[in-house]
């Protein structure tokens, strides 16, 4: 694992929204001692057999899972991401906003406890989505959005589970703190992303909601 590297890894059935995504990851300031790598995973069959595909390609210790839709503004992000899974080793993955602590029935964003913050438009008009604790430098969580995922361990996504659009992300969540390691969103002056996804499409999701709690929430 090359700890001086770090993938972008993003699945792509949209060439025009991945290249404005790759803008702006170009335009993001590289630390000397840091190389990246964009991995597109093109018509993947599903995020968690793209994302798995990514993993596979890359031997950067530090992975970026990210919507083919999501532009990132924070110009420091490799360095502060790298930084601070250097200096908190227990955290194996960083998100961008999520819950503290999912509710019963899986859908994160009901919580009472949100963390972080985007700007986003799935209500159609975009605007910020702002759930952060302006105390802390960083926030444990349940769970992150999977509009943005960073990694510094490797876990295998849920395929033979998840091999639809939904709920990869809750189900990784879980996954890295069964593996022992921790879930957290750091604080953003501003918004690090925009998420331009426009009013979310929710086929499907249901369906694996209702596996998710069947397979991850049966003990809980």
């Amino acid at each position: 694992m090359d700890q001086r590297r770090m993938a972008f890894i993003t699945c792509v059935n949209q060439e025009v929204l991945y290249q404005k995504s790759l803008k702006f990851i170009n335009r993001l300031e590289v630390p000397e001692d840091i190389q990246i790598e964009c991995i597109p995973i093109k018509n993947a069959p599903s995020l968690t057999k793209g994302y798995n595909k990514g993993m596979q390609q890359t031997q950067a210790k530090y992975k970026v899972y990210l919507h083919q839709d999501v532009s990132i503004l924070h110009k420091g992000f490799i360095k502060d991401i790298v930084t601070l899974f250097q200096m908190h080793e227990e955290i194996g993955m960083l998100g961008v906003i999520g819950a503290r602590t999912l509710p019963s029935d899986g859908v994160w964003w009901k919580t009472y406890h949100g963390a972080g913050k985007v700007y986003d438009n799935h209500s159609g008009k975009m605007g910020m989505i702002n759930f952060q604790d302006d105390k802390k430098s960083i926030e444990h969580v349940a769970c992150v959005d999977g509009l943005l995922m960073a990694t510094q361990y490797d876990l295998p996504w849920q395929e033979k589970l998840f091999d639809g659009w939904h709920f990869y992300d809750i189900s990784q969540c879980f996954d890295f703190q069964k593996a022992g390691y921790k879930v957290a969103v750091p604080y953003q002056h501003m918004p690090w992303c925009v998420h331009d996804c426009g009013i979310v499409n929710l086929d499907g999701y249901d369906h694996y909601r209702k596996i998710f709690l069947k397979n991850f929430l049966k003990t809980q």
